[in-house]
């Protein structure tokens, strides 16, 4: 067992359990962009313009093209032979259906594609685009992922970061996902201006009640030509020490459900395009920072995960 998996079930174990070996993402880029960008909306304080497709190729590239060029070069460079097709930047269901249907076929004709994860969020899901995805999958037998970016739990922070949606939409769209099967991974800042541990806790607990498949960890960036950025700058916002962000990873961790799959734990971003991103650290090194933490604290996820279920109800002698 690697020393990480003693603290928390990795994307990579899952991966591997699942489809028999290493399975990698293919980050796709779709000529999309958000609905908190419409109407002279400038999005979330945190959203830098291209969005966070840091890694995706242009937009105006065909998605055929785009997988099997990402495909080429990943195959060649890990001996990978299955792939995920992953739109992931922006809101991929904030097109026109009959759009968001030809990228959706397209990708899923691309040879050793398995699954499909479409990055979007909470009030951007409907039926009609869940139908879409149901088709996909039961026509090219492949497995679909759906990520919403929930963030936090606490709508004050929601509001504060001018997110344009609140706990609601979240709990709404996770419940119309379930009647289709597929899975679900929430992405999460643990660290956004107005948060604290509590917040951490209660958004673990959230998560784990929804029976969301798997949660995303970002730690807080701060992109250049942003709100954020500018608030940053003039210090009316702070963020927390690396310690502190640890910690809250850490007890995020502990109220997590054991079944939840951890895909990451830290954002990665390139330095040219923030003026501030995981107080200088490597993302790797904050994750042996993590580990080395929770192992002295003998810390692991799902080590209070105990209060679902009428918890309460094991005060009473006899239950």
């Amino acid at each position: 067992m690697k020393n990480n998996q003693r603290f928390y079930y990795t994307y990579s174990d899952y991966l591997k359990s699942k489809y028999g070996e290493k399975v990698y993402k293919l980050p796709v880029n779709l000529p999309v962009s958000c609905p908190n960008r419409a109407d002279g909306n400038h999005g979330c304080s945190f959203c830098a313009g291209c969005g966070t497709g840091f890694e995706a190729m242009n937009a105006a590239i065909s998605v055929k093209e785009q997988l099997e060029h990402t495909k080429f070069y990943i195959g060649s460079r890990y001996h990978a032979h299955k792939f995920i097709a992953y739109f992931q930047n922006y809101t991929n269901t904030f097109l026109p259906v009959r759009d968001f249907k030809h990228y959706v076929v397209e990708a899923s004709e691309v040879p050793d594609i398995v699954a499909v994860s479409v990055s979007t969020r909470p009030d951007c899901i409907r039926r009609e685009y869940m139908e879409v995805l149901k088709e996909a999958s039961r026509r090219y037998q492949l497995d679909i992922t759906i990520e919403l970016g929930l963030q936090t739990v606490n709508y004050h922070t929601l509001s504060s970061v001018s997110r344009g949606h609140g706990l609601a939409e979240y709990i709404d769209a996770v419940l119309l996902i379930r009647e289709y099967g597929f899975e679900i991974c929430t992405h999460v800042i643990l660290n956004l201006p107005g948060d604290d541990r509590i917040d951490c806790v209660e958004t673990a607990r959230v998560v784990s009640a929804l029976r969301t498949d798997a949660v995303k960890l970002h730690s807080l960036y701060v992109a250049k030509n942003t709100r954020l950025c500018e608030e940053f700058e003039n210090g009316k916002i702070s963020i927390c020490s690396k310690e502190e962000y640890i910690r809250r990873v850490a007890v995020f961790l502990e109220n997590l459900s054991p079944d939840i799959v951890v895909e990451r734990l830290f954002s990665r971003v390139p330095e040219k395009d923030a003026v501030f991103s995981n107080w200088g650290k490597s993302w790797w090194a904050l994750r042996d920072e993590l580990l080395e933490y929770m192992d002295t604290e003998k810390s692991y996820q799902g080590k209070k995960f105990n209060y679902l279920g009428g918890a309460a109800l094991d005060k009473i002698q006899g239950v």
